[in-house]
């Protein structure tokens, strides 16, 4: 009954004009934000995260994570109509919805997504709301071994579970790490790393690495790549869209498992909304009597991948929230801007702030309920956002990224800085390194360090306190599995390919 009365109380911090403002902002802007392919959720939320600072740190949480969940209502669209994922997570969609769209059943398609897309949302938040707590209490045991052990887990897994390369990405997490360091040491007060520059004795700028990385990187990255296809000259009408008895009984139990899977990832350090999607999908395929359907236009193809990567979403919080480990660079970023806000994450959040973690928590209800209200009925705005010219929506952004990072010190040399990581993350995209692990490695970084220092300190510089509760020893075990497995599996798949060639 506690929790029930302590969702009561923030749904009374949910429900004034201004949080909800506030929420139908940011889960437009990241419908919108999901809709234009290669712009990305990291992207909005770094560019906005600046206009929070003269917000309630409440109601700033609230339009960072609507322009999260809702960029993944809005990813569904170009990857149905277009075949291009407005995030990494919406390419799963693809494999049926466009093969859909041919059919002349886009508008079904996307009514479906909409649907699962919900469900999976609602299925998470309820598993948010019942396991929290009892997380949040378990976590106060945590000493500053455990914090260490856990926090390196959320850093190899994160690495090694990006798309490419293992190796790839756990050298851009070192890399994340070597950015952190950057600044005044926290322990003897001396300056690390900061090239003889003023500006960065309080370390890289979050906002402008962000911006530069996820923004600036993003954008040269899309204008380097081909023309996109054109999106269809009309909406479709409600009628159009309702899809048959046969399809909506096809997506019921794909949209459950589909939901569940999701929710299970998503609280999982190190994986995130792309994962969930895929092993969602592949499930599907996998106890489908009839997989010959699969990337054909099959119903369960993009039930599944929807409710999954939404309810992953969601289910993101559970550990950033109660344990204060991101699973992903959106995770890890909304960690930073808590932060910023002086908002602690972890166990103590939720008996310190109730207010403010059951309001953000009641907002997800609240966000989930508007973007199923607003994304059917403007479903033909959408479709008719896609056709903003590149030539002029992307000098916009560009505009939009210096205004925001020179507003936050109101220095010049913050738009420096973004610049040339800007530089940096088209250079990796090039490359095909990943990103995201630099984030993680930037802002996890400090943390991991400050908690290894902590403990040698503790212990006198004994380095089995590091093995000294059943939590760390288990959280070290797993990273060391998370670092050899996947050179295993590569090795074993390339000896299997060359017996078969």
């Amino acid at each position: 009954m506690s929790v029930l009365y302590d969702l009561a109380a923030g749904f009374q911090v949910a429900l004034t004009w201004q949080a909800l403002l506030i929420c139908f902002g940011g889960v437009m802007l990241g419908t919108f934000v999901g809709v234009l392919p290669g712009i990305g959720a990291l992207a909005a939320i770094s560019l906005c995260l600046p206009l929070t600072y003269y917000m309630l740190p409440v109601h700033g949480l609230i339009l960072l994570a609507g322009i999260f969940y809702g960029a993944q209502y809005g990813s569904s669209t170009s990857s149905i109509l277009l075949n291009i994922p407005g995030t990494p997570a919406a390419a799963a969609t693809c494999i049926d919805g466009h093969p859909m769209a041919k059919k002349g059943r886009a508008g079904q398609a996307l009514f479906i997504v909409t649907l699962s897309s919900f469900f999976g949302g609602c299925v998470a938040i309820m598993i948010l709301v019942a396991f929290a707590p009892p997380l949040a209490r378990f976590a106060l045991t945590f000493g500053a071994p455990e914090y260490f052990a856990v926090m390196l887990l959320g850093l190899v897994a994160a690495s090694t579970a990006s798309p490419g390369s293992p190796v790839k990405g756990l050298a851009m997490m070192v890399l994340g790490l070597i950015f952190g360091m950057v600044g005044t040491d926290v322990t003897s007060g001396a300056y690390r790393f900061t090239l003889g520059y003023v500006e960065l004795t309080d370390g890289i700028n979050l906002v402008a690495m962000a911006m530069g990385l996820f923004g600036i990187g993003e954008v040269l990255s899309n204008l380097a790549e081909r023309e996109t296809p054109a999106p269809p000259r009309k909406g479709f009408s409600l009628r159009e869209m309702l899809p048959t008895r046969e399809e909506a009984r096809s997506s019921v139990m794909p949209a459950v498992r589909g939901s569940l899977l999701g929710s299970w990832i998503g609280a999982l350090p190190g994986t995130g909304p792309s994962i969930a999607a895929f092993i969602a999908y592949a499930t599907e395929k996998r106890i489908s009597r009839t997989p010959e359907r699969f990337g054909t236009g099959a119903v369960e193809g993009i039930a599944a991948p929807e409710a999954a990567n939404n309810a992953s979403v969601q289910a993101a919080f559970i550990p950033t929230l109660c344990i204060g480990i991101p699973g992903d660079a959106v995770m890890a970023f909304m960690l930073g801007a808590m932060i910023i806000h002086g908002i602690v994450p972890g166990p103590g959040l939720i008996t310190e702030q109730p207010d403010m973690f059951w309001g953000l928590v009641a907002s997800f209800w609240v966000g989930n309920v508007l973007l199923l209200l607003l994304t059917l009925p403007l479903i033909g705005m959408w479709v008719r956002i896609l056709s903003i010219p590149r030539q002029v929506l992307y000098p916009l952004i560009i505009f939009l990224i210096c205004v925001g990072v020179y507003s936050v010190n109101s220095n010049v040399f913050d738009i420096f800085v973004a610049v040339a990581f800007g530089l940096i993350g088209f250079a990796m995209s090039l490359f095909k390194y990943p990103v995201a692990p630099v984030l993680l490695g930037y802002i996890l970084g400090p943390l991991v360090e400050e908690n290894f220092r902590r403990t040698l300190f503790i212990s006198d510089g004994d380095f089995s306190a590091f093995v000294s509760s059943p939590v760390s020893i288990t959280c070290l075990l797993l990273s060391l599995v998370a670092l050899v497995l996947p050179p295993l599996l590569m090795l074993r798949s390339r000896r299997l390919a060359a017996a078969r060639g």
